[in-house]
This record gives C-alpha cells, sequence and structure tokens, in this order.
C-alpha cells in the first residue's frame, strides 16, 4: 500500500480549511441556478485524511457523494437537519458494514475520522450542483452544543473549539 504522502504529492493534495488535504479534479460544464447563486452541475475533489486528523463538522447547501479509493475505511459523522445523528463506514469491507459510496445529503452537518492507527484514507467527494466557498459553513463546539446537546461526545470530538483563522 502506498503512504499518504505519496498520495498528497502525486495527486498534488493540499491542505483543506477543514483538515485533511484535497485538489479540485472535476468540474461541471453547464450551469444552474441555486438559492446561493449560480453553480456549475457538480464537482468531484480527491480527499485524504489522516487518522490523526478531523475532518471537522462543516455543512453544504447541496449533496455530497463520497468514494473510497485506497487506505483504510473513513467514517462520515452527520447530523441530519432534524437533530438526528448518523456514522456510516466508507470502505470495501461490505460484510463490516462498510460502504462503497456513501452520500450526505444537503443541508447535513457532517465531518469524517479515520478510526485505525496510523494510517490514512483516500476518497473522492462529489458534489451537486458544485461545491463553492460561498456554501461552506464550518462550525464551533460551541455554536453545535447549542443546538445538538445531546451529540456532546462527537461534536467536542469532531468540531473546532475555535474557528481556524
Amino acid at each position: 500500500m502506498q503512504s499518504a504522502q505519496y498520495y498528497i504529492e502525486q495527486l498534488q493534495l493540499a491542505a483543506h480549511p477543514e483538515g485533511g488535504y484535497y485538489a479540485s479534479t472535476f468540474r461541471g460544464d453547464g450551469s444552474i441556478e441555486t438559492a446561493s447563486g449560480v453553480r456549475p452541475y457538480y464537482t468531484s475533489i480527491y480527499f485524504l485524511l489522516k487518522s490523526e486528523e478531523i475532518s471537522h463538522l462543516h455543512r453544504l447547501q447541496s449533496d455530497e457523494l463520497w468514494y473510497f479509493h485506497a487506505g483504510s475505511p473513513l467514517t462520515v459523522h452527520m447530523i441530519y437537519p432534524d437533530g438526528t445523528y448518523e456514522a456510516k463506514k466508507l470502505g470495501l469491507n461490505i460484510e463490516a458494514g462498510e460502504q462503497p459510496q456513501v452520500l450526505v445529503p444537503k443541508h447535513t452537518i457532517f465531518g469524517s475520522s479515520v478510526d485505525d492507527a496510523d494510517t490514512f484514507s483516500l476518497v473522492g467527494c462529489m458534489v451537486s450542483p458544485g461545491f463553492d466557498f460561498e456554501d461552506f459553513e464550518l462550525y464551533t463546539q460551541q455554536v453545535l452544543m447549542a443546538d445538538y446537546p445531546q451529540h456532546e461526545a462527537v461534536i467536542r470530538k469532531m468540531a473546532y473549539e475555535k474557528l481556524p483563522e
């Protein structure tokens, strides 16, 4: 198996504000009008997360479909708009409950983690309508605890205490 550093260098991944590394790969030719403005039909990225990192809780205004590529399984933590929490494992061990694809519905607060120590996960993420940082909301523990105190453990693990500058 290749190392995380191999994929970071070969795929020219850069640091992502939510945590981990990413590179944009595809962008739909057409566009669609959304409540946030004009967006491409879809966008796609590579995303790599190391086990010692967290993809911190955030929200998009579009659906995001995740695809497993390499490394260890990735857990996608989701707090749905109705306040329920669900964790889905993105990976190839289907017998163990992992799924090769995971959908994060629009308006869902989510983040991800790699549970296996000293490893990483390389995934692909396709957003439709396409991603724009204007639609990206990053959360602090304090903000999420006010609305979802029943999910304190996951919020303390997956959200920033203070947003990075």
